[in-house]
């Protein structure tokens, strides 16, 4: 038996689709010049085992979807989702700017072959300078333009896309730990609105990922793997660190060496008896090039030997 290979006692995790992420290379944005080149980041996420990837933030792997069919196909590698940020607790007013960048990802995750759409809440920090840009508590109004929003915006990628959308919980947004992220999946409808359970964000806001599958686990459509150093978080929520900073000071950390155990949650997910990706996503925006790729190689062992 070699290391890649699950335990004999380790149950096969049959319905879960292991995958990566621009994310796990450092990559936070469009353009920028600490992020690695995307080319770098397709040879290198294949090369560690990975089969599916996400486009990440638009713009930075190719847009053309000619394009990046070559790129991927002569690198084995296929697309599961497109990823967006939205506004929508500001209301209608931001419906017209919000649909057309909306469209413009989902158009090239369809003509990927993909059928999601991840979605996440605007930062009410913002993530490169941690200034305060609205306040972190939502007024009955804003949920209420919330929860109609991605309903509205579900309906319609469904029905000009295909995809499905799923709302991804993210710290320093207004959806982040147990009680929001409850609040907002009973405020809307689950034919159209699922969730994308982020492992870390969950953890790093105080949830409970295995508690949050067991009680919504209709609603979850979508997986995103990684964990947090428990010490930093502690060191983090202690000193009320913005997101961004907490990251630099390497509150995500590689996999098994933090929190939620990873085994746990695949477990959980299995038994929902529905076909599931499950992206690795650890945030180390900004990192050294040479960081991520035995990151990648060693969390793609890791899962191995979980039995995904």
């Amino acid at each position: 038996m070699t290391a890649t290979q699950p335990l004999a006692s380790t149950p096969a995790l049959d319905r879960i689709r292991v995958g990566s992420a621009p994310d796990s290379w450092g990559v936070w944005f469009p353009d920028d010049p600490q992020q690695v080149p995307w080319q770098r980041f397709l040879d290198e996420v294949a090369q560690a085992g990975y089969s599916w990837i996400e486009l990440g933030p638009y713009g930075y792997l190719p847009t053309d979807p000619a394009r990046l069919t070559e790129e991927i196909t002569r690198r084995a590698l296929k697309v599961s989702a497109g990823t967006v940020f939205t506004a929508l607790h500001r209301g209608p007013a931001v419906w017209d700017a919000t649909w057309d960048h909306v469209a413009q990802v989902a158009r090239l995750t369809q003509a990927m072959g993909a059928r999601h759409l991840v979605v996440i809440p605007a930062f009410w920090r913002d993530d490169k300078t941690a200034e305060v840009l609205e306040s972190p508590v939502l007024t009955p109004e804003q949920w209420r333009d919330l929860a109609g929003g991605m309903e509205r915006l579900g309906r319609r990628v469904r029905e000009e896309f295909g995809l499905e959308i799923v709302v991804h919980p993210h710290a320093d947004t207004h959806i982040d730990g147990e009680e929001n992220v409850a609040r907002f999946l009973d405020a809307t409808d689950p034919d159209a609105v699922g969730l994308c359970l982020d492992t870390g964000h969950y953890a790093y806001c105080g949830g409970d990922s295995v508690k949050l599958i067991e009680t919504y686990g209709e609603r979850i459509g979508y997986l995103h793997l990684k964990q947090v150093d428990p010490e930093i978080l502690a060191e983090v929520v202690r000193d009320g660190v913005p997101f961004g900073p907490a990251v630099q000071r390497g509150v995500m950390c590689e996999p098994p060496g933090g929190v939620p155990e990873l085994e746990p949650v695949l477990t959980a997910a299995q038994g929902l008896g529905i076909d599931l990706f499950a992206i690795v996503e650890q945030d180390m925006y900004p990192c050294p090039p040479d960081r991520p790729f035995p990151i990648a190689e060693r969390t793609r062992r890791f899962l191995r030997s979980c039995g995904a």
